[in-house]
Order: C-alpha cells, then sequence, then structure tokens
C-alpha cells in the first residue's frame, strides 16, 4: 500500500487538550510528518532516541484515502481503509520549539514517530463510532477513546486538510489523540486494540 502523504490533526480530544495546558481549538490544527518516521507495530522492538527528554505516545485513529478526492466528496466514499497509530512526541523538545515560536516538525517528524498497525476495510463513519479504540503499556489501559468525542469530525477535518493542502489517493490522516498521553520507557511494551481485538504491538527500545 502506496501512502504518500501524513497529515495529522492537533488537539482533536478537548481532555487531551486540557491535560496538555493548551487552548481548545476553533478550527483543526494541522501539522505533517515525513513518510521516513512511519514504522509498523508488527510485534518486534522499535528504536526510540535516548537523549532528547520526554517521547510521549499519542494513540490515534489512521485513515486510509483510497479513492480520488473530489470537492464535494464524503469522507465514506474516498476513506477505504483504517488503522491504528502513534504519534510519538519529543514533548520537551516541543514545548521548547512552541515557546519560540518555531514549527513543531523536529518533535513531530523524527525517525520511528510514527506507529501503524495493518490496514483494515473502514467500516464506515457511523460504525465507527460504536468502536471504542485502546492503548495498553505493559498490559494497563493508558488511552482510551471513541470518534463520538472529537471536536472536529472525519468530515470537517478531512475537508480542512482538502481546503489547505489537497487530499488525495494514497494520503494518510492521523486524526487527534484521547486523554491519556505520558511518555514511554526501554523495555516497555504497548498493544493498540480496536474494540477488544488487537491490531499491533511493539516494544520500546532505548
Amino acid at each position: 500500500m502506496d501512502i504518500r502523504n501524513i497529515f495529522c490533526i492537533g488537539r482533536n480530544y478537548a481532555a487531551h487538550a486540557t491535560e496538555l495546558g493548551n487552548a481548545i481549538p476553533e478550527s483543526p490544527i494541522l501539522f505533517s510528518k515525513p513518510t521516513h518516521a512511519l514504522v509498523k507495530a508488527d510485534g518486534k522492538e522499535v528504536l526510540f532516541p535516548s537523549d532528547q527528554g520526554e517521547i510521549h505516545h499519542e494513540l490515534e485513529i489512521v485513515l486510509y484515502i483510497g479513492k480520488k478526492v473530489r470537492d464535494d466528496f464524503k469522507v465514506d466514499d474516498v476513506v477505504t481503509k483504517m488503522a491504528l497509530g502513534i504519534d510519538f512526541t519529543l514533548r520537551d523538545l516541543q514545548f521548547d520549539l512552541k515557546k519560540k515560536g518555531y514549527p513543531w516538525l523536529r518533535a513531530k517528524g523524527f525517525k520511528n514517530s510514527a506507529i501503524i498497525t495493518e490496514f483494515w476495510d473502514f467500516p464506515g463513519t457511523e460504525a465507527c463510532k460504536e468502536t471504542n479504540f485502546s492503548l495498553l503499556k505493559n498490559g494497563e489501559r493508558v488511552q482510551h477513546g471513541n470518534i463520538k468525542l472529537m471536536m472536529f469530525d472525519f468530515q470537517s477535518m478531512l475537508e480542512h486538510i482538502h481546503q489547505e493542502f489537497g487530499l488525495d489517493e494514497g494520503d494518510i490522516v492521523y486524526t487527534g489523540t484521547p486523554e491519556g498521553v505520558g511518555p514511554i520507557s526501554n523495555k516497555e511494551e504497548f498493544v493498540l486494540q480496536w474494540g477488544n481485538e488487537e491490531k499491533g504491538r511493539f516494544i520500546v527500545r532505548q
């Protein structure tokens, strides 16, 4: 499956914005990651920096745009696959960059900063509301969410991306993280779940 662009939505769950002391956005906050950041959650160890401060996990639903996007598109017509992913953030560096008014890319786009499970068929927006998604750290649930809690739904966020940058076949979108983000440590094992179904796992190596 070819991936062209990685778009990401920041602060899409109010409780997550609050836990970091951030203001609630009035429109979607957009950023991107390089495709070199992608790594599969296939049970193996994943290498992370050990000398750049805290690295936080941010569990997200990831949408795959599998069809050409017209200006009057609907989500269920252009999204063909979905996955779970983790947007990793060098939190100390991000705070420093934000304080200086610099872009976030160095804190968001480092190697292996975009964990991704295998994709599966997108069941439709309404069906997604019936299933929660979770992240387990060493067997303990640390993040738990449902798209019904999003401030900007799939349709509005994809429209915003399409208006600002263009959206097309092969693009993927990380749709925002619920509350419960936190630091990772060496040898911790993470499991990504859709409902009660395991979709991927990996072990941190630092």
